[in-house]
């Protein structure tokens, strides 16, 4: 049974940081992508990065290039989004997804949530001044 959970959300003040967590199970973790997605207040789904098995490649949209890091450690099964000079348009539930590498035919940049099998519940970033 496949498992993912993330962590490490908070409140932060505008121009804080911040570092979320997913960790997986129940999968061959270095077969997956994995990409970060955020809810915002109104509902609206937003792609943040997308990171490819090995961790060599990423890629983040580019209102958050330059502020935010994925990274991820297959020795240990996590997934991480390193939020810096956070802004309250930051704000949202993060959540964590993955997709098979193998069968990856999809687009890195920007892909769509349909791509992805495996979901986290999400957890709750806010940057407030």
């Amino acid at each position: 049974q496949v498992e993912v959970v993330e962590s490490g959300g908070g409140l932060v003040q505008t121009g804080g940081s911040l570092k979320v967590s997913c960790s997986v199970s129940g999968l061959k973790f270095d077969d997956y992508v994995m990409a970060w997605f955020r809810l915002s207040p109104t509902k609206e789904r937003f792609w943040i990065s997308t990171i490819n098995w090995s961790g060599s490649s990423s890629w983040s949209r580019m209102s958050v290039e330059g502020r935010f890091t994925v990274s991820r450690d297959n020795t240990k099964n996590m997934f991480y989004l390193q939020m810096n000079h956070l802004q309250p348009t930051d704000t949202g539930t993060y959540f964590c997804a993955a997709a098979s590498a193998v069968d990856w035919t999809k687009r890195y940049f920007d892909p769509s949530l349909s791509d992805f099998q495996d979901w986290g519940e999400g957890t709750q970033v806010t940057a407030s001044s």
